[in-house]
């Protein structure tokens, strides 16, 4: 019998500055490149029209490629996250010690990217309690909206560009698919 050793959150943090971006999951160090021009515009607008919507309706607070640590052997770079203001208390000035309320990941170009943003993080995110799941594909230019039903998160729409992105999470929120991938 082979022991096979996890990773823990402290070994994540003495990783060296390669230039990868590392992730844990269950023990996992699951490592991915910088994302590329077209993930950091669909993320970027994204965040504009989340950060907009909040200037004037201020219910939380939307952050950029925060770390968030679940626990020793669990611990995610996501591109967005919204943490409502009744749960502010989670942010910390090292990054976030919960599950946020939503959870944005853009997905790169590959199919370990896919599988790694619409399987591995979905049950992560969904065991660990996140309210509200998206997944942006600027490839295929849809975005999947997971939501919280009962225990798990569940696939309850897939926008294409002709869609109008409207979730009960930011009343009065109204963003066109299109524009997201612009």
């Amino acid at each position: 019998m082979v022991a096979v050793l996890k990773s823990t959150v402290h070994h994540l943090e003495a990783t060296p500055d390669d230039g990868n971006r590392y992730e844990l999951i269950d023990g996992e160090l699951l490592a991915s490149k910088a994302p590329g021009l077209i993930h950091q515009r669909t993320r970027g607008r994204v965040f504009y029209r989340l950060t907009d919507y909040l200037a004037h309706h201020p219910v939380g607070e939307a952050l950029f490629n925060p770390g968030v640590v679940f626990d020793d052997y669990n611990g995610v770079i996501p591109d967005l996250v919204f943490v409502s203001s009744e749960r502010e208390h989670i942010l910390t000035p090292r990054g976030l010690i919960d599950a946020p309320d939503l959870i944005v990941e853009i997905v790169s170009p590959g199919e370990k990217n896919s599988e790694r943003h619409r399987q591995v993080k979905r049950r992560l995110y969904s065991v660990r309690g996140v309210r509200e799941y998206w997944v942006a594909d600027p490839e295929l230019r849809t975005i999947e909206i997971h939501r919280r039903q009962e225990y798990s998160l569940v696939l309850v729409a897939t926008l294409h560009e002709g869609d109008i992105l409207t979730r009960p999470l930011f009343p009065g929120f109204s963003c066109p698919v299109a524009e997201i991938f612009a």
